[in-house]
């Protein structure tokens, strides 16, 4: 019945009388038990402690964050140092990273050059993160996932 109410079967008048001379609400729990099941208790209370539990739930669900890095298949050793660095950043900070590799036009035909590219920065990056999925060509893109690495 509630907190400070002997538990047992009651009829629903000696529940109602007792919940108002407690000021408090009577609560079906589970109506289509049998027979119904009832508590005692400060609805208003319950909602906000409910909705309280349900926030910090919310927040401590982590939030997954994908940060993008573009190469072209050409990517000269500069370029590709400050990308790298970039994305060695992202991982730290705990992000998932999307590499890809964008080929315009007939430069396709370096889809070799672009999969080598990719499989350099996982080398790379390895201490920061694992690879979640190998370079795979979608349509004009080479893309390769990476997650960072969980710190023990």
């Amino acid at each position: 019945m509630g907190d400070n109410v002997e538990m047992g079967v009651y009829p629903t008048k000696v529940c109602l009388q007792k919940a108002n001379e407690l000021e408090l609400d009577l609560v079906v729990i589970s109506p289509k038990a049998e027979p119904p099941v009832a508590k005692i208790l400060d609805y208003k209370k319950f909602l906000y402690e409910q909705k309280k539990r349900e926030k910090q739930l919310k927040a401590k669900a982590s939030k997954v964050v994908v940060k993008e890095i573009r190469f072209g298949p050409n990517t000269d050793d500069h370029d590709y140092e400050f990308k790298r660095k970039n994305a060695e950043k992202f991982l730290k900070d705990g992000a998932k990273l999307k590499a890809f590799v964008f080929f315009k036009g007939r430069s396709i035909v370096f889809k070799d050059q672009g999969q080598i590219l990719l499989l350099r920065l996982a080398q790379d990056l390895e201490d920061y993160g694992k690879v979640e999925q190998l370079p795979k060509l979608e349509g004009k893109r080479m893309i390769m996932l990476m997650a960072p690495k969980k710190e023990s």
